[in-house]
């Protein structure tokens, strides 16, 4: 036995130089500011290194002198593989080490379910020297369920899984060990401290899990759980996620404010849990609370622009980090949070919209000259591939220069139409039909209505173009220049026709609406809009027929625009059909603001910079035309 006995040693003295030497690397002073890069070929490095020593060991057959050895170094082994997400490769380490496990306890063949397989090489080994070196062994395995989510398997297998936990928490595995060493220098070493391993195991478990159930509308159960880990022992990060995911199970059980008391903790526990700021915004949005919200997609904007600092990893755990254990998508998909771009245009549009306009304005000019410089780098396309894509550019063109005419700078907002203008003005189709979907072929219909959309699109971009410019020369109180831009933009917008199945082309009409969508109802906005602004425009050179004509075109193509209305009103009034504006205006009064006028853009709304009548003042024409008429 003196050979074995020498060989133990010199292997045990090799495992150990390599588990040192990564210690070191791990450790050392340029462990925060080294490169991925680096860090991979010394993983790669360490992984080959006990793969080989792996070999040499498994060359005799298995006996008891050496099995705790091998198991160690197999633990090694399957830590860098599982490290470089190995996995397929880590699970045939384990059981082929167990396996060898079983053939010297002289148990029957494996058996294919994973969960049985676990259970007999447990009950195999019993109390003996080697149970400690399984459990080992059965903590990589519950890391590869885990960053593979296989959470059914873990939740069948989950009795014995934190049997583990409770087993180390006692210390027996140190004794064990202790009382296995000969002396210290021939203790084979891990290359990652099971106890820590085991505590985050453990909470990526619960968090893992928790996010599944919160997914599937198991609030109440996946709160339970996450209760439960948030008083665990872990990383900061981690329990922010706790704290986190609990504020979103409370949040779908409609308790806003209790939720919003989790994401507090979550960020006072980690400050840069950025997705606590999100969900933060969110809450305040759904509670109508315009300043709160304002104030969180400013701070959650500021957070995103901070460079991502390095993780503070657990002690010992540089090797598996949370990242590769918590892969579900569901989790993924509760943690994840727009782009500063994105949050940046939130903030932009939220400020414009709620009368912080000279704000709003700035964040659009942000945004723009933010754009411009990704452009510049070649990393637009990107920006617009993501999670939570930003508007085209002469849509963001377009909101930022209706901010712009809103501030009081026709000129700025008539430069940034330009662009839109210059870029897509001969691009735009002669002509475009829009046409009734078929049922049938639905994938050669979906591919139609996209080209027909981009089409369409740009035209109304140009259209919302000519439109601006008209109401900055309205504001400039340049009639002839403000009737000409209105125009362009009509002249545009008729090149759209709407098609019916079996029916011939036509130009679309109000009632169309519903049967096409947002585009429909884009185009028959800029038409009124148009309509109404060359008609009150011409109200104010006194050509009170063509005015007239327009706002009653207007009123056709739009019927809740107000302005129009008035406008008509105001012009019967002056042409002395008096009774007819009175009845003109109080149909106008009659109409409710629809809820989906809310979410169209900024520059579709109604301009507020133009002449406008005093609703008081037609009041009061109304009570002098019909004294004994109530208000």
């Amino acid at each position: 036995m003196h050979q074995p006995l020498c060989l133990i040693d010199t292997w045990s003295q090799e495992n150990n130089e390599v588990v040192n030497k990564w210690k070191q690397l791990e450790g050392g002073e340029d462990a925060l500011t080294r490169d991925q890069n680096q860090n991979h070929s010394r993983l790669i490095w360490c992984s080959s290194e006990f793969h080989k020593l792996l070999r040499k060991i498994q060359g005799i057959p298995p006996v008891a002198d050496h099995t705790q050895l091998e198991l160690t170094v197999v633990y090694n082994a399957c830590v860098c593989s599982i490290a470089q997400s190995q996995f397929s490769e880590a699970e045939l380490l384990l059981t082929r080490a167990t396996e060898r496990v079983l053939q010297m306890t002289e148990d029957g063949p494996a058996a294919s379910d994973r969960s049985v397989f676990w259970r007999t090489a447990l009950k195999s080994v019993g109390n003996t020297a080697l149970t400690p070196c399984v459990l080992y062994l059965l903590c990589l395995q519950w890391a590869i369920w885990l960053a593979t989510c296989q959470l059914k398997t873990i939740q069948g297998f989950q009795d014995e899984l934190f049997s583990v936990f409770e087993t180390l928490s006692t210390g027996v595995w140190e004794e064990e060990r202790s009382a296995s060493r000969r002396k210290s220098s021939d203790v084979p070493l891990l290359v990652m401290d099971q106890r820590r391993l085991i505590e985050l195991l453990q909470i990526c478990t619960f968090i893992a899990q928790g996010a599944e159930r919160l997914s599937e509308g198991q609030s109440s159960e996946a709160l339970s759980g996450l209760q439960t880990a948030s008083s665990l022992p872990a990383p900061r990060t981690l329990i922010a996620h706790t704290h986190l995911l609990s504020g979103s199970c409370l949040a779908h059980m409609s308790r806003p404010q209790m939720a919003l008391q989790c994401y507090r903790m979550a960020l006072e526990t980690d400050s840069r849990c950025v997705c606590a700021l999100y969900q933060s915004m969110l809450i305040y949005r759904q509670l109508g609370n315009t300043q709160a919200e304002i104030q969180a997609l400013r701070l959650l904007h500021s957070s995103l622009m901070l460079p991502s600092a390095t993780e503070p990893a657990l002690a010992g755990a540089h090797l598996l980090p949370p990242s590769l254990l918590l892969r579900s998508q569901s989790l993924s998909s509760l943690l994840s949070v727009p782009s500063a771009l994105s949050v940046l245009h939130s903030l932009a549009l939220k400020c414009v919209l709620h009368e912080r306009v000279s704000e709003g304005v700035e964040y659009y000019l942000d945004l723009l000259a933010a754009l411009h410089s990704k452009d510049q780098h070649g990393s637009l396309s990107q920006v617009h591939a993501e999670g939570h894509p930003l508007p085209k550019l002469p849509e963001l063109y377009l909101q930022a220069g209706a901010a712009l005419l809103m501030a009081r700078r026709p000129a700025d907002c008539m430069a940034l139409c330009d662009e839109v203008i210059t870029t897509a003005l001969e691009l735009l189709p002669g002509k475009v039909v829009l046409e009734e979907p078929e049922e049938k072929c639905e994938a050669e219909t979906r591919a139609l209505c996209a080209e027909g959309e981009d089409r369409v699109g740009m035209l109304l971009w140009v259209g919302a173009a000519y439109l601006l410019q008209g109401h900055c020369h309205t504001h400039r109180r340049d009639w002839k220049q403000a009737v000409t831009h209105y125009t362009r933009c009509f002249n545009l917008l008729v090149k759209v026709h709407f098609k019916k199945r079996g029916c011939q082309p036509q130009i679309p009409s109000a009632d169309m609406v519903g049967m096409q969508g947002t585009d429909l109802c884009i185009l028959q906005r800029l038409k009124g809009l148009s309509l109404a602004g060359r008609g009150i425009s011409f109200t104010q050179i006194d050509q009170n027929r063509e005015a007239l004509r327009d706002l009653q075109l207007s009123m056709q193509a739009f019927p809740e625009c107000t302005g129009a209305g008035l406008w008509c009103g105001e012009v019967l009034w002056r042409l002395g059909r008096r009774q007819e504006a009175v009845a003109c205006w109080e149909k106008t009064w009659s109409f409710t603001p629809q809820p989906s006028v809310q979410s169209l853009s900024v520059y579709l709304q109604e301009p507020q910079s133009g002449p406008l009548l005093d609703p008081t003042e037609l009041r009061c024409r109304i009570q002098e035309l019909h004294p004994t008429s109530s208000d």
